[in-house]
């Protein structure tokens, strides 16, 4: 990948005098005008300066325990946003706690706060912070929705938030960049959820670690900035460190519509610019898709499941819940009434939408139409609530269809675009939403504007010294990570398979009111996995045994929480052997001095079981040098290889990011 230090025009994403260079794409451009540490053209790692971070309330608390770790007085990055919309649900103190929690750290460090009910953090943050050619780090895997106005948006644990908001630099890959070129225009009926699917139908949800997409050709203008935006959000399910569009005309008519014309950059690729690879999608040929259970990456077209008894449809989350996609949903069920036998709720992404389907007299057309309007949170998606009944079909228009993440384990849900959904609400089976498909929804002229719910946005940067910290009964103090062993001798305490996720790792719904408090939320370890996992992990601490995990393929997978790697290192995991790691996870995992080892020769994997006893008699002369390890489990002796860059060797040396800071 070939970037320059420079941008290519005058008024750009760095506002600085820059040279011609006639063949940088979007990406380049950004990265240009971010790179503190690296060189693209001879490292395999980049260390780029982040200008704006986001946390939800369930990555959120841990990340601020983090900040203040670190002694800082107040933010040095440009802007810091702290939203609550996951567990807005109140049962029990701990969610409420942990709100008061996070508003007096807000305050006090110079952060932005938004309350609970106010939206969902990227629907939000699309609306009022994001600028093209900036870039935005977020403590939850769908960060990459910034990518729809031109912004590097990435996904990244807690700490990595933590290190950005005190001013440190956040570390990638050198990413491989692919262009994805868009021609024609979406015939009626479909939308930008269908052609996210169809490029997950190409690329699959494994195997893209380190790479970047890049949307860019004639079709990229027939998107509006929405649009854009889902295809950005859950290009996350494909694995890639993020995804981006250019920022052009559509764009500015967006930023202009929100009254923030003035953060509009004109940012596109250079005519003569190149990719790593290419592939080419025709928008006038997608069809509606699904992506059926229990992956994102299971794509069936709606064709061939038309006429399929549906019992639950679910309408919002971060990637479809804009005011395009929800009044779309309005237009096809005006008039009419859902299918006795089917639940249909909605949950708008912001206050703003919400105050535009009011106005519009959508929001009236919803309940007539009999729809449950849900608050303006992630709530169905991260099982929250509205969990479906035992072995319900459920239709969701949010991005990851994990088993069980939707609370009930047995339910089967297909992930679909708002037409879809709103086709089948009206039947109670899966239609083809062409058949009578409504007109697609205009960019709105002017957005209303009600940021009443953002608070402490006058002491932004700079905060209140004197303001108190709140501090429930359910926040605990961040576990301290322990310099690596010269050696460790363990207990392959378990084994899983392929794409297993970090809900599989620390489930989510109920148990996110635990976030802040390690001890407890450790116990939940591996749940759905094994129940026993947290007490065998005990057990073997308390023998002086480490703890190791064997995985499979794609382990890791799904949302950014670093508690799937913090909670583990709290029980006394040293490593985890794999097929394969995804890169938020194996991120995680290194800034919690966690050894991830990739697997020389897959086959082993097949000989090992739970509960051998594991060695690594040379693991601190191998970190320090090549990662070469051996290891014997029971009576196999093998090697694995763990790739690290110098600053993670350092990382895993001290005990973890904390500890190094230390």
């Amino acid at each position: 990948m070939s970037i320059k230090k420079t941008c290519a025009k005058k008024k750009c994403c760095c506002k600085k005098s820059c040279v011609k260079e006639s063949k940088m794409n979007v990406v380049q451009k950004i990265l240009a005008a971010h790179i503190v540490e690296g060189d693209p053209e001879v490292d395999s790692e980049l260390g780029i300066r982040i200008d704006q971070t986001l946390t939800q309330d369930a990555t959120g608390t841990m990340a601020y325990l983090q900040f203040e770790s670190m002694d800082v007085p107040h933010i040095r990055n440009e802007l810091a946003v702290s939203y609550v919309d996951h567990n807005t649900v109140q049962i029990g103190f701990e969610n409420a706690d942990d709100h008061d929690f996070l508003a007096s750290v807000a305050k006090k460090y110079g952060i932005v706060y938004s309350k609970a009910g106010n939206g969902i953090c990227h629907q939000l943050h699309l609306e009022r912070f994001g600028k093209p050619g900036k870039t935005l780090l977020g403590s939850d895997s769908h960060t990459p929705t910034g990518g729809g106005i031109g912004m590097i948006a990435i996904g990244a644990g807690g700490i990595d938030i933590a290190v950005a908001m005190a001013g440190g630099a956040f570390h990638i890959p050198t990413p491989k960049i692919v262009g994805v070129k868009l021609t024609g225009r979406l015939s009626k009926g479909c939308s930008a959820k269908d052609v996210i699917l169809k490029v997950l139908s190409i690329y699959g949800t494994k195997g893209n670690v380190g790479k970047i997409f890049e949307y860019y050709g004639p079709g990229v203008a027939t998107l509006d900035v929405p649009s854009r935006a889902t295809i950005t959000n859950m290009g996350a399910e494909l694995g890639v460190t993020t995804s981006v569009f250019p920022s052009d005309k559509v764009t500015r008519q967006f930023l202009e519509a929100q009254g923030r014309g003035k953060d509009w950059v004109e940012l596109v690729a250079d005519k003569n610019a190149t990719y790593d690879e290419t592939v080419t999608i025709d928008l006038s040929k997608i069809e509606p898709l699904m992506a059926a259970p229990h992956s994102p990456g299971n794509i069936v077209t709606v064709k061939s499941m038309k006429g399929k008894k549906v019992n639950q449809i679910m309408i919002g989350s971060c990637t479809n819940s804009s005011y395009r996609d929800i009044r779309t949903v309005a237009l096809y069920l005006k008039g009419k009434h859902v299918a006795d036998d089917v639940e249909v709720g909605i949950a708008c992404g912001s206050r703003q939408v919400v105050n535009m389907l009011v106005e519009d007299g959508s929001l009236a057309i919803l309940i007539k139409a009999g729809c449950r309007i849900l608050e303006n949170a992630c709530g169905f998606c991260i099982g929250a609530h509205m969990s479906p009944r035992t072995e319900a079909i459920s239709l969701r228009t949010n991005n990851r269809n994990f088993e069980g993440r939707s609370g009930t384990k047995s339910a089967q849900v297909y992930l679909v675009s708002p037409e879809t959904a709103a086709a089948a609400a009206l039947t109670g089976k899966v239609e083809d939403p062409r058949k009578n498909a409504v007109s697609s929804v205009p960019a709105p002229k002017k957005f209303p504007i009600d940021d009443a719910m953002f608070l402490y946005r006058n002491t932004a940067g700079k905060g209140v010294k004197k303001t108190e910290i709140v501090r429930g009964p359910n926040i605990a103090p961040v576990p301290k990570g322990v310099p690596l062993a010269k050696s460790i001798k363990g207990v392959c305490t378990i084994k899983v398979g392929d794409k297993i996720t970090t809900d599989h790792i620390m489930p989510a719904g109920a148990r996110l009111k635990f976030r802040s408090n390690i001890p407890q939320y450790a116990k939940f370890v591996f749940e759905p996995c094994d129940a026993s996992f947290h007490d065998k992990c005990m057990a073997n601490k308390e023998k002086g045994l480490a703890n190791v995990i064997i995985a499979g393929e794609s382990y890791g997978q799904g949302s950014s929480r670093e508690h799937a790697a913090l909670c583990p290192m709290f029980l006394g995991v040293k490593a985890v052997v794999a097929k394969s790691i995804e890169r938020i996870h194996r991120a995680n995992l290194v800034n919690f001095g966690i050894v991830p080892f990739i697997f020389d020769d897959a086959k082993v994997y097949d000989k090992i079981n739970a509960g051998d006893e594991v060695e690594f008699s040379n693991i601190l002369e191998a970190v320090k040098g090549d990662g070469k390890v051996t290891i014997k489990i029971g009576k196999n002796t093998f090697t694995a290889t763990a790739t690290l860059s110098d600053r993670e060797k350092h990382l895993i040396l001290c005990g973890g990011l904390l500890a190094s800071l230390k």
